[in-house]
């Protein structure tokens, strides 16, 4: 029996973790700061506070991009970093993986490798697709259902799931996320105020608006550095500025889900516009944003009570349930016997 048995879900900005012993959910940055490209520096939110304010010596790192890990021993080092910090590490645990997708089997792989081949010395690692996680987080009953369209709006990416009959019928990534927007934002008031600001500032724009409200002359006072004399100065930016900032990419994801919609067999897409469409993912949080989405689609959208921890709620509930437990599988299954 393993010792104990957690939940990830690894996103490109931030990994969330169930721990069964506990019966608890944390979550933590997914970020390293290196120093002198050899020495661990920062893991983590204490890295993430790090980023865009180190010296030349530091740099602040993202072990995951678009989803999927690109810098596997950068990675492999936080999440056994961060399953040790005061959280009792113990070896011999079992692991279920949330994973993307609309991603290659290799990629899907790369997941597995990460903790079966650490020092955790994982007893079993299994792995279960992000929407279906998402799904159970959300309630749904994934072998009954006749139809249900989830969007998972990430920190890079931005999952569109069709599941049905306890499946999934049509999924596509987007690379497109928290960052798209907060870098839209950064784009477009240098374009407009020769002002620059950093991406913590983009992102506190973002969430500090009531993007989606009724229109407004609401404004904020940020810091950042004038262009013209390169003077740390501030400037106001207006809700309008950021409206039309963030405009392009949600036009992409709208006409994306328009897409996969058309491509839905239509007795499914029949009971998509019955049962709705469900919003996950920490950009879900975003006031207004389910209305919007539902107003442009014409079909009933509601985004998750808990959006940004919906993936690992479901990965708890897969882990407690024995029948829900068949939903994730390991990559050790002969079907995989070729990339072993």
């Amino acid at each position: 029996m393993a010792r104990n048995t957690y939940g990830l879900d690894l996103g490109s900005y931030e990994i969330k973790v169930y721990d069964k012993k506990q019966d608890a959910i944390w979550t933590e940055k997914s970020v390293i700061a290196m120093k002198e490209k050899q020495e661990i520096f920062a893991i983590g939110d204490e890295a993430y506070k790090m980023y865009e304010k180190t010296p030349d010596s530091i740099e602040v790192l993202f072990p995951m991009k678009a989803g999927v890990i690109s810098g596997f021993h950068d990675m492999q080092f936080l999440l056994q970093n961060l399953l040790k910090a005061n959280r009792q590490l113990a070896h011999g645990s079992a692991y279920v993986i949330a994973v993307p997708t609309d991603v290659t089997e290799v990629q899907k792989k790369a997941f597995f490798d990460l903790v079966i081949h650490s020092t955790a010395r994982a007893k079993e690692v299994n792995i279960v697709e992000r929407s279906i996680a998402d799904a159970i987080g959300l309630d749904i009953d994934t072998r009954n259902t006749n139809g249900v369209f989830i969007v998972n709006f990430g920190g890079e990416t931005t999952e569109l799931s069709v599941l049905a009959a306890g499946g999934m019928i049509l999924n596509r990534l987007l690379p497109i996320g928290g960052r798209s927007y907060d870098q839209a934002i950064i784009t477009l008031i240098r374009n407009s105020h020769d002002f620059l600001i950093g991406s913590h500032t983009a992102e506190a724009l973002r969430r500090r608006f009531e993007i989606f409200k009724a229109d407004s002359d609401a404004a904020f006072m940020v810091a950042g550095r004038d262009l013209i004399t390169g003077v740390p100065t501030q400037k106001t930016i207006s809700i309008n500025l950021v409206r039309a900032a963030i405009k392009e990419p949600l036009l992409e994801c709208l006409r994306a889900i328009r897409s996969l919609l058309d491509r839905t067999p239509p007795e499914i897409r029949k009971s998509i516009r019955q049962n709705g469409i469900f919003l996950t993912g920490g950009i879900a949080n975003t006031e207004g944003l389910d209305a919007y989405i539902e107003k442009n689609i014409g079909i009933p959208t509601r985004a998750a009570e808990n959006p940004e921890i919906c993936s690992v709620t479901g990965l708890k509930k897969i882990i407690m349930s024995k029948e829900l437990s068949q939903l994730a599988y390991s990559m050790l299954d002969e079907r995989y016997r070729w990339m072993r």
